[in-house]
């Protein structure tokens, strides 16, 4: 069976990178979730918050990795620090691949790199939880040949948890 994998990024900003990286793992065989048009999310965002979370709970079903797309500004998301979180709760491997470097289809410029030592939520004891500290591993999807080691990187994630 293949492996179902969860990719969260910021939307708005990371658009154009995170199809790149999406499209080479569909053209690899390999199945993605959380992707969604946009007008079909902007739908979903105007029923609130709840609704949201409820689709990405839903998108979260059947996978075993999270794959965080990390721009300039996506940790500091609030949907995706809620995916972090439900992911975590559900024991996904989770792993970091930075698309920083990977240009813009529109625009054709790449972007500032995002801060892994970023913190996504809190512990039961009230401490923060940095990204970079729970995360299974850090990539470059251009410095690091993502399109040919993407795979090898999820499944080193699911191997130590298990999955």
């Amino acid at each position: 069976m293949a492996r179902r994998v969860f990719f969260s990024f910021h939307y708005a900003n990371d658009i154009n990178r995170s199809m790149i990286v999406r499209n080479s793992w569909v053209t690899q065989g390999k199945e993605a979730a959380g992707f969604i048009d946009k007008a079909e999310f902007e739908k979903i965002k105007k029923t609130g918050d709840t609704a949201v979370h409820r689709w990405i709970n839903n998108q979260l079903n059947g996978t075993s990795v999270t794959v965080v797309l990390i721009g300039s500004e996506t940790l500091s998301r609030p949907f995706v620090k809620y995916e972090i979180c439900e992911s975590v709760k559900r024991g996904n491997a989770i792993i970091g691949v930075y698309i920083h470097n990977i240009k813009d289809m529109l625009t054709q410029k790449t972007s500032l790199k995002g801060i892994a030592h970023t913190v996504i939520g809190t512990n039961g004891y009230g401490k923060s939880v940095y990204f970079d500290e729970i995360c299974d591993g850090l990539y470059d999807y251009a410095l690091d040949e993502g399109y040919k080691n993407l795979g090898i990187w999820i499944e080193n994630a699911a191997k130590k948890h298990n999955k």
